[in-house]
């Protein structure tokens, strides 16, 4: 193996930055050369438990150097560790002991098996399955995907790459190797890229490369990546499944602004890693496409009955491609079985030369980056006396199950432990009776349907809480562990009373929630229970679960809070677009009551609509999912509103017919009678079409995914033109004209896509600059509009207590309805009763905001 044989031609160039010290190549070699004697000169078997620490990578260096095949697994699955070790009985077992320190348990002087002189490496494809089929690599195979991979990344002596991905992964193996073979550091470690601790090492060692699966740039999401300050940055890589082309285009683009590339990489254990990839110009205009292959690598596309003329199974040919694989001892004595690659993957080639994948024929399921083969969790269950189908379903493995459902939770733990998966990603149904078509055969498309949560099934105990909430808000039969807030196209009319009931369950969120799934929550959750458990003194068996959540929403629970002595002692916080959309309405109508008079808060609440669009609209989800996802949210805004109005224009003589159509604004009466009192929901209700429609092209929509700050900020500048009329579009009111306020709605938008000081500073000045002058002979007003929406700029959360909160959330949450009805009641009891007036306003609203909610929830506006 050149690569391994030959680390000491860098002499002092540091090859390994470690915990538990630095070495140079000079000095990595003379530890790889003092192991291979060690290991001795007859070629055996070394089980190898694979770890990113020194001792497993000098193991590892120094069979391949003295020809020693290797055999991997993964070092923290013990049960795997044994069953390999069963199955293979390795001549040397290279592992760590109980205290931490190394061993090589040397079973046999000489080999026990019979090793085919072409074998270099042996991996599962199957995760941590223990499964006794292995790809039999060779040095060929290595030694040609590491200069490969080398060359397209263009990895040089002065990279640094962080051991982000595990050993035994293909994956983060081929890291090692192209690092190595050019040359290059390595920053040894095992921490998370949730870890404050590895973004400190990462900087200090000067890092230049990272990879990833698509669930670690989930996590890069959590942590903040995008606004980090990696000076030394200058590639970031993924594989070991797709990630969504938003995403890819999303990354790109972060990319192109801090000066480092992202590769797309698309590959197989059984190719040593590496079949294509997508070069990095490409990504943010190709997301959805694997690229081109590798340096000496080809595809050509094998014909399948069922399908068009460009699709076909992809078929892969090159010096990396595996010996074949094995399933015994027995096979470890065979040379080459396979001359090339079928992937199992159905793909096109574009006609820009790019391939894309857009089907999978076999039954395997990456869920993470593992490959994970369903037929064989199927029977490691029934080793333990389960009978069960299963079958992979998008990034999730489903498993129905013969039993009753207090089986689910044993079964998941069993799938979970064998398999190295979170429990969020394994979901179970215990059934009387498992799938079958009518020729008799497992039916594994009635195993996914059946297993996926529905809002009237009887979800797992103990798990089913935060699901059933978002069911139950969002009305959604189709709750997994894997959907957020906005994935199941939650807007601002729900947000509120979401956020509240999840703050009351989990006790504390992120300002991000809605972008988190709910099985990132339930883990955000878990330690802060436990915690809380450790300081009474309680001990359980299981990781405690977050507490119920109440299933009374509105105003009754906002009441109860105020009635629970422990929630005045409770410290919360209060999302700052909420305390203003509570603030403000109660302002907007006690001025409108003549309780008191402070004005300008309408104005905040326009540039609110624009801070939740881009929160809650403009999502990673498809184009097509989000123009429908807006529109519904038009129908929820605009047809009760119209239905509220079109009884006020029957019952009083104060409304014209455009005002129940919602065209006051468009065909202006030109009176002075109420006509102007619903201009803040025409002037909604026109920005959410306009922009629907925009979203609509493709074009613009790919460029909104592009430039996330830059659009918002244009759609302000071309606002301003409306703000200051320069084209006379201004109604005889001008500061509730739509053309004049927009300004604020794209401000808004803009303020929620601000994720530097620089750019909050620039709206900042934008605001300070233009929103005098609006309210003529009106400082006060002007004031409290720069004071609210800077709030919303720079604050995103403000201190609570937990009745505050519930009151600030049934209002905010019904804002809109309160809007809307108050100019029917106030005037009956405003002259003898302001008070009353007030406080009658705010309660009408929340019915109406009650009735409309259960409305809808009937009629399922989808």
């Amino acid at each position: 193996m050149p690569f391994a044989r030959g680390l000491a031609a860098y002499g002092d160039r540091l090859a390994l930055i470690a915990p538990d010290g630095d070495l140079s190549y000079r000095e990595l070699a003379d530890r790889v050369s003092a192991t291979a004697e060690r290991l001795g000169p007859v070629r055996r078997l070394v089980l190898l438990a694979g770890a990113n620490r020194t001792d497993a990578l000098v193991t590892h260096l120094a069979a391949l150097s003295a020809g020693h095949p290797v055999l991997l697994v993964p070092g923290d699955s013990d049960s795997t560790v044994r069953t390999l070790t069963q199955a293979y009985a390795p001549d040397v077992v290279a592992r760590p002991n109980a205290d931490g320190t190394w061993t090589l348990d040397e079973r046999h002087p000489e080999s026990a098996h019979t090793l085919h002189p072409d074998l270099a490496l042996l991996l599962s494809t199957s995760g941590s399955t223990g499964s006794p089929k292995l790809v039999r690599l060779s040095h060929e195979n290595l030694q040609a995907n590491a200069e490969s991979i080398a060359t397209y990344l263009g990895i040089d002596d002065t990279d640094r790459a962080a051991t982000t991905l595990p050993m035994h992964y293909c994956y983060g193996l081929s890291v090692i190797h192209s690092h190595l073979l050019r040359g290059a550091g390595l920053i040894l470690t095992e921490r998370s890229v949730l870890d404050a601790a590895f973004w400190e090492e990462f900087r200090a060692a000067r890092g230049t490369s990272l990879a990833g699966v698509p669930y670690t740039f989930d996590l890069l999401d959590r942590v903040g990546f995008e606004r980090m300050n990696l000076p030394h940055l200058r590639r970031v890589t993924q594989a070991g499944g797709r990630l969504a082309p938003e995403r890819v285009a999303r990354y790109a683009e972060l990319g192109r602004r801090s000066g480092w590339q992202l590769f797309v990489m698309y590959g197989q254990t059984e190719a040593t890693a590496r079949m294509a990839y997508l070069p990095p110009h490409l990504a943010a205009e190709r997301p959805e496409a694997v690229g081109v292959p590798i340096p000496d690598g080809s595809f050509r596309l094998q014909p399948l009955d069922g399908h068009g003329p460009d699709v076909g199974e992809l078929v892969y040919s090159g010096p990396n491609v595996m010996l074949g694989y094995a399933e015994s001892p027995v096979d470890l004595a065979l040379g080459r079985t396979v001359a090339e690659l079928h992937t199992g993957d159905l793909a096109r080639r574009a006609s820009d030369g790019l391939y894309e994948i857009v089907g999978r024929r076999s039954r395997f399921a990456k869920i993470l980056g593992l490959r994970i083969d369903p037929q064989r969790v199927e029977t490691l269950l029934e080793e333990h006396g389960v009978t069960a189908y299963c079958a992979g379903d998008g990034e999730v493995l489903a498993v129905a199950a013969l039993g009753g459902t207090g089986d689910e939770s044993r079964i998941r733990r069993l799938v979970t432990q064998e398999c190295g998966l979170p429990a969020r990603v394994v979901r179970v149904r215990a059934l009387a009776e498992l799938p079958r078509l009518a020729t008799g055969k497992a039916d594994y498309e009635a195993v996914r349907r059946v297993t996926r949560p529905a809002a009237e099934s009887a979800p797992d105990p103990g798990e089913d809480d935060l699901r059933r909430l978002y069911a139950e808000i969002l009305d959604r039969a189709d709750v997994t562990e894997d959907s957020s807030f906005v994935s199941l196209g939650g807007d601002s009319l729900c947000y509120v009373e979401m956020s509240l009931r999840l703050e009351e369950a989990l006790g504390h969120l992120p300002t991000d929630w809605h972008t988190r799934t709910i099985g990132d929550l339930r883990t955000m959750a878990a330690p802060a229970a436990e915690r809380q458990d450790g300081l009474e003194g309680l001990e359980r068996e299981d990781r405690p679960q977050p507490r119920q959540a109440r299933p009374t929403p509105g105003l009754r629970s906002a009441l109860r809070a105020w009635t629970t002595p422990q929630s005045f002692r409770t410290c919360r916080t209060l999302e700052t677009s909420i305390a203003l959309r509570a603030l403000g309405i109660v302002l907007i109508v006690g001025s409108h009551v003549q309780v008191f008079e402070i004005k300008g808060f309408a104005h905040i609440l326009i540039g609110i609509a624009g801070y939740n669009f881009a929160r809650f609209q403009l999502t990673a989800a498809e184009r097509s999912e989000r123009v429908r996802r807006l529109w519904r949210s038009i129908a929820r805004i605009a047809v009760p509103s119209m239905v509220w109005i079109t009884g006020a224009v029957l019952l009083t003589d104060f409304y014209d017919p455009a005002n129940a159509l919602l065209l006051n604004t468009l065909l202006d009466q030109g009176n002075d009678r109420f006509d102007w009192a619903y201009w803040f929901v025409e002037a909604l209700v026109y920005f959410l079409i306009a922009l629907a429609l925009l979203m609509a092209v493709p074009q613009l929509d790919r460029l909104e995914r592009r430039y996330v700050f830059g659009v918002p900020l244009v759609l302000m500048a071309v606002g301003l033109v409306g703000r200051y009329d320069l084209l006379d579009l201004a109604s005889a009111r001008p500061q509730l004209s739509p053309t004049v306020v927009f300004w604020l709605f794209a401000l808004g938008w803009a303020a929620a896509r601000a994720n530097s000081v620089r750019q909050r500073a620039l709206l900042t000045a934008v605001l300070l600059l233009t929103v005098p002058g609006l309210f003529h002979d009106q400082p006060i007003r002007t004031a409290i509009v720069i004071a609210g929406v800077g709030l919303l700029i720079w604050v995103p959360t403000l201190p609570s207590i937990g009745p505050l909160s519930a009151l600030a959330g049934v209002l905010a949450s019904s804002s809109l309805y309160i809007y809307l009805t108050h100019y029917q009641v106030y005037p009956y009891l405003q002259e003898d009763f302001p008070l009353t007036a007030l406080f009658a306003s705010l309660v009408v609203g929340v019915g109406y905001a009650t009735v409309v909610t259960r409305v809808a929830r009937t009629v399922r506006w989808r």
